[in-house]
C-alpha cells in the first residue's frame, strides 16, 4: 500500500468512529427486508396499518407523505417533513418489543404556535421541542406497560427517551441519546 492509500483508509476508518453510536444501534434488522409501522392517531382518529414505509430499495415517498400527514400538527393542521429516522427507532422498538403493534400517536409534529400554546399550560413542554422539527413523538402501545415500552426504546439507543407514567406516554425522539 501506497502512504497515500494508508491515509485514506484512516481517514475513512476515523470518519466512521465520528458517526454517532445510535446510527449502528437502532439498524434492527438488515435493510434487505421490508419495515412496516402501524400507528394510530389519537385526536383525529386516522389509522395506518403495516404501512411499508423502507423497501430495500429505500425510504418510500407515498408512505413518509401518508405518515407525514397522519403525524401532522392537529391542531392547526400544519405538516411537516418527519424525520424517516424516526420510523426506523419505532421499528426497533417494535422489533425489541416482539411484536408488530399498533402505536397510539399522542402527539407527532407540532408548530411553534401548538408547541407555545402547549408551553403556557405545562412545565413539561421544552421550548425548542424536537416535535417542532418532526423529530419527535410520543407513544403508547396498547397490551404493553408503559415501563417495558420506556425499556425498549432506551435499549434502542436512537435518541432521547422520556417517560411520562402520569400521562401514559413515552416519549421518542431522534436527537442525542439521553433519557429522563
Amino acid at each position: 500500500m501506497t502512504r497515500r492509500e494508508v491515509l485514506k483508509a484512516g481517514v475513512g476508518a476515523g470518519l466512521g468512529l465520528l458517526l454517532p453510536l445510535p446510527v449502528f444501534a437502532y439498524a434492527d434488522g438488515d435493510l434487505t427486508t421490508e419495515r412496516c409501522l402501524s400507528l394510530h392517531n389519537l385526536h383525529t382518529g386516522e389509522v395506518l396499518k403495516e404501512i411499508p414505509y423502507r423497501t430495500p430499495q429505500g425510504y418510500q415517498k407515498d408512505a413518509l407523505e401518508a405518515l407525514n400527514y397522519l403525524l401532522r400538527d392537529y391542531r392547526t393542521g400544519e405538516l411537516k417533513e418527519i424525520d424517516p429516522q424516526l420510523f426506523d427507532l419505532l421499528y426497533g422498538v417494535q422489533n425489541r418489543l416482539g411484536a408488530c403493534a399498533e402505536f397510539q400517536v399522542i402527539s407527532g409534529y407540532r408548530s411553534p404556535r401548538t408547541n407555545e400554546l402547549l408551553r403556557r399550560r405545562s412545565r413539561g413542554v421544552a421550548k425548542h421541542s424536537l416535535h417542532m422539527l418532526g423529530k419527535a413523538i410520543d407513544i403508547r402501545l396498547p397490551g404493553c406497560d408503559l415501563s417495558r415500552l420506556r425499556a425498549a426504546a432506551v435499549a434502542v439507543k436512537g435518541g432521547g427517551v422520556g417517560y411520562y407514567p402520569k400521562s401514559n406516554f413515552v416519549h421518542v425522539d431522534t436527537g442525542r441519546v439521553r433519557y429522563w
